[in-house]
């Protein structure tokens, strides 16, 4: 450690979009405004000049690859930590956790930098994501992800756990935002079918995860019911998941729903999608770490509702109680959707899982290992 400035390296498989992607980003920009050198190894992606302009510096290897062949940047990887004295390597995804583990176990242990690792995901229980919890410290986003952690890997001790909620910025979501009105015309032009009605929202990628049919049940049901209600579905489907995207098109059509969902694809402008929308939904069918789209939508103070498990469960339980959906149980799920359209407890205003606080608490725990070191 040089003075006061650390040295940190932050690894993930590729910078295109994300979550992850945009939580390195948020630590990079932190590590460089409080003086620190702020290092990214990944395969590149669009996200890279954001990481610069930053104050990062970007290097690219090709370290999330699926295969042993990727495991021979370990020797180059312990090699330039050596070089450019690395004080915090810190690992966000499995396959670059395994090349940096690998590499830090060879090092001299006096010339180690000390090894973070985040568990962002609720990955499945196996030796391959095992090597999320060989950090020294590791990061859990959640107190979701912290109880499973605990479950599925007795071995961790404890203490080696670190809960820091994903944070939100209120300047980038501000309560009570609206879009602007040029926004709102151009949308109710290419969404006419919309206009006028109660707009639910699904976002995420298309994928059997995200409860898209789940979704297109509830619609059914709740314009049976003579709600006047919209669906919009945002989010991509990447070229595996095409047929997918065919399958839900074709289950539209099948329930007669074609002039009250809309599939929109991946947009740009997520922020004014949930802010137009009346209720954003989150039916996922597997439990997720956090769930930051929903912490998202209650921070602009639009009504949210998700199913009462994992991060999703967690975040609604302390912000916003009404919007819990019953697991497994369409039927209520509908009941309790229909009642949030018909009368509206408002979202509480309050600056709810902070970003400052993630980056605080990160940089906290960097420093506190580099000094013990």
């Amino acid at each position: 450690m040089n003075g006061t400035r650390l040295t940190v390296l932050q690894l993930l498989p590729a910078l295109e979009s994300g979550g992850v992607e945009r939580g390195v980003l948020e630590v990079t920009r932190a590590l460089a405004a409080a003086g620190h050198r702020a290092l990214v190894m990944s395969a590149g992606g669009g996200m890279v000049k954001a990481i610069e302009a930053a104050g990062g510096e970007h290097h690219t290897w090709p370290i999330g690859q699926k295969s042993l062949w990727t495991l021979r940047h370990i020797g180059p990887l312990r090699r330039f930590l050596l070089r450019e004295q690395v004080d915090i390597l810190h690992a966000r995804s499995r396959m670059p956790a395994w090349v940096a583990w690998l590499a830090w176990r060879g090092m001299p242990p006096r010339r180690r930098p000390r090894f973070v690792t985040t568990a962002h995901g609720l990955y499945s229980v196996n030796r391959y994501s095992a090597v999320m919890m060989k950090g020294e410290a590791v990061i859990a986003v959640s107190e979701t992800m912290r109880d499973y952690i605990l479950h599925n890997y007795p071995d961790v001790a404890p203490e080696r756990i670190h809960v820091i909620h994903r944070g939100v910025d209120a300047g980038e979501f501000p309560y009570g935002f609206k879009p602007d009105e040029l926004w709102e015309k151009a949308v109710a032009a290419e969404y006419p079918e919309a206009a006028g009605k109660l707009r639910v929202l699904l976002p995420g990628r298309i994928t059997r995860l995200k409860g898209h049919e789940d979704f297109l049940e509830i619609m059914r049901r709740l314009k049976k019911r003579g709600l006047p209600v919209h669906g919009l579905i945002v989010g991509g489907a990447a070229p595996s998941k095409r047929k997918y995207l065919q399958k839900l098109h074709y289950r539209t059509r099948a329930l007669n729903l074609e002039k009250e969902v809309s599939f929109t694809g991946q947009r740009q402008d997520m922020k004014n999608i949930m802010a137009w929308s009346h209720l954003v939904l989150s039916l996922s069918t597997q439990p997720e770490s956090f769930g930051r789209t929903t912490l998202e939508a209650l921070r602009l103070g639009v009504p949210t509702a998700g199913y009462d498990h994992g991060g999703v469960g967690e975040i609604l339980s302390r912000i916003y109680p009404s919007g819990l959906l019953p697991l497994s149980d369409i039927d209520a799920a509908t009941r309790r959707i229909e009642a949030l359209l018909k009368d509206t407890p408002p979202v509480p205003a309050g600056d709810f899982f902070p970003l400052q606080n993630m980056l605080d608490k990160t940089l906290a725990l960097y420093t506190r290992l580099a000094y013990e070191r």
